[in-house]
């Protein structure tokens, strides 16, 4: 795959040199492989207190109303969708000379602003400017990138239309009441998360790095189970008794069982020669994000019910555990289907674990044995998924011998 440099103009890139600013290319490994430059590791950080303050909506109520959770959610996008926004650039273009550094520096103060936004929403401007900001370097970059090659205008000219008109309308959100903000927001989302799939035509024709993307999204969603771990030890009291302790590492089996079968699953690199433009392989981290932020927050509220001696999950609680870990399985199976067709073998895996897990949150209410039962299941399919993959990576291996 070729990427391109957008060069910047000769008194600035003068000026760079002067000032040691020159690029460097990508970081690539012995076979060419392009990795996550320090750049886009450093714009990860900001997305970690993003992250915090969209869970940190929920308050510790460990009945939280249907409209809360959809809020997060909703917010949840808006925050993976500026992320992700930056990292199908980073995957088609160089993004290492001075001008492009400097413009992603202005995205992170720009994402640090939706940062401290994500509390007062919707009276507070901060999200909407945050997002401008975010987006606005965004359309700046691709339109540094357009002259570069005919399929970089092809490329880049259905991400400046799709793109360009979400952008307008988060803009004339500001001059909006705070009743109408939301409604314009999600209008303006839908568009640009349209925007892919309607172009797909003409970003097919220019292949996303097929390692370089699935890596960059695999650290955005280990910085979601970061979020869900952190969400854990914030619900340990300080000074724990025993049974906290016990209470705190079984719920912490459920989070690393969900790295240990999605890193599997990213390694055997199954969907790698599939990805095309990437748009499915991203979509569905959407939900899968999501649903592994809300588990977090959940498990961190049952060991909290567990301190404070609760002897009966609220059902609220229960239903949201339930549908976190289905979203979560359901995510898997799909992205498995990017690769081949699931087998009896793998629909079977999945069944497993959406009925077990529903069946354990719909019967169990005490908040120590559902932990057990949850772990213990959880655990189970990561077993069984995981010695699915291994079979299906061989099966792969296999393929071009055939």
């Amino acid at each position: 795959m070729r990427r391109v440099r957008a060069d910047g103009a000769q008194g600035f890139g003068w000026l760079a040199g002067r000032l040691g600013l020159r690029g460097q290319a990508p970081r690539t490994d012995e076979a060419g492989h392009r990795h996550a430059t320090w750049l886009e590791l450093f714009l990860d950080i900001i997305f970690v207190y993003a992250l915090a303050a969209v869970v940190a909506r929920l308050g510790n109520d460990p009945t939280p109303s249907p409209r809360a959770v959809l809020a997060v959610i909703g917010l949840f996008v808006v925050v993976q969708w500026a992320w992700v926004g930056q990292v199908y650039y980073d995957t088609r273009f160089d993004p290492d000379d001075a001008l492009h550094r400097l413009l992603v520096l202005g995205a992170l103060v720009g994402a640090g602003t939706m940062t401290l936004g994500v509390d007062e929403v919707p009276e507070s401007v901060l999200l909407t400017i945050g997002y401008l900001i975010v987006r606005g370097v965004l359309l700046l970059l691709y339109l540094r990138a357009r002259t570069t090659s005919p399929m970089a205008r092809s490329v880049t000219s259905v991400y400046l239309i799709g793109f360009g008109a979400g952008w307008l309308i988060w803009l004339a959100s500001l001059a909006a009441p705070n009743t109408l903000r939301p409604t314009l927001w999600i209008v303006a989302m839908i568009i640009e998360l349209a925007t892919p799939w309607v172009g797909k035509g003409r970003l097919n024709r220019w292949p996303v790095d097929n390692r370089h993307l699935p890596e960059r999204i695999g650290q955005f969603t280990i910085i979601v189970l970061g979020s869900a771990l952190a969400n854990l030890l914030f619900a340990v009291p300080d000074h724990p008794r025993p049974h906290m302790i016990v209470a705190a590492g079984m719920a912490f089996v459920v989070p690393a069982a969900v790295w240990w079968v999605y890193t599997t699953f990213v390694t055997t690199r199954l969907t790698q020669r599939r990805l095309r433009g990437g748009q499915a392989y991203g979509y569905l981290h959407i939900p899968l994000g999501g649903s592994l932020l809300l588990l977090g927050w959940a498990l961190g509220q049952v060991v909290r019910l567990i301190d404070d001696n609760v002897d009966r999950l609220p059902l609220e609680l229960r239903l949201l555990l339930a549908a976190s870990v289905v979203v979560w399985t359901v995510c898997g199976l799909a992205l498995y289907w990017l690769w081949s067709r699931p087998s009896g073998a793998r629909l079977a895996i999945t069944g497993y674990g959406v009925i077990s897990v529903s069946v354990i949150t719909a019967t169990v209410r005490e908040p120590r044995l559902l932990l057990l039962l949850l772990s213990a299941a959880i655990v189970g399919y990561a077993v069984l998924l995981t010695r699915r993959l291994a079979a299906a990576r061989q099966e792969s291996a296999d393929e071009p011998e055939r």
